[in-house]
Formats: C-alpha cells, sequence, structure tokens
C-alpha cells in the first residue's frame, strides 16, 4: 500500500527513538509500510501513510510507539462505508462532504 496518504502533517503518530530496541515489530504489523529499521532502531519513513490503526503502538514489546487509533480520517473513512453516514472525523474538524 505503498503511496497512499491521507492528509499531511495530521497523523497522531510518535516514535520515542531513545526507548526502540530494534525488534522490528512495527515494521512487520504496519499495513503501509511507514516504520524501517535503520541502524538498529526504527524509524519513521511515511508519516503521512499512517492510518492510525495502532498495530505498531500495540505490537511494540518498549512501548516506544505512540498513535491515538480509532480517531483521524482513515475511521470517519471506515465508518461512512460501513454506515452510510456523513464523513467527520477529530483531525480536521470533519465534515467533508463525502469526499476527500
Amino acid at each position: 500500500m505503498k503511496g497512499q496518504e491521507y492528509l499531511k502533517n495530521a497523523v497522531t503518530l510518535e516514535l520515542d527513538a531513545d526507548k526502540c530496541t530494534g525488534c522490528g515489530m512495527c515494521a512487520t504489523v504496519c499495513p503501509h509500510r511507514v516504520f524501517e529499521i535503520e541502524g538498529k532502531r526504527a524509524v519513521i519513513v511515511d508519516r503521512d501513510a499512517c492510518m492510525e490503526c495502532g498495530a505498531c503502538g500495540r505490537n511494540c514489546p518498549v512501548e516506544a510507539i505512540t498513535v491515538r487509533s480509532g480517531v483521524g480520517c482513515a475511521v470517519a473513512v471506515l465508518t461512512r462505508l460501513l454506515r452510510g453516514s456523513e464523513i467527520t472525523c477529530d483531525c480536521c474538524g470533519g465534515p467533508h462532504n463525502g469526499t476527500f
């Protein structure tokens, strides 16, 4: 899914590089390849591709990653598709009249 972006600079994703042990779980579980391991540490290579699913944070054994899953436009789009409701999100004030 490389190349998919949501909104520039709207992601809640944060990485504490000092805590990172370089285990690679974040890179393994991220569906959008937001992380890579460089020099025995994780790095965020495409922050704007993050859909805030939370898989990286839930699978980080040292809690070096924080992300507020369940917020933002990715969740809004999925909710609209599943419920047929208007797109609204907390990250940018929504509504978007069904488009981005």
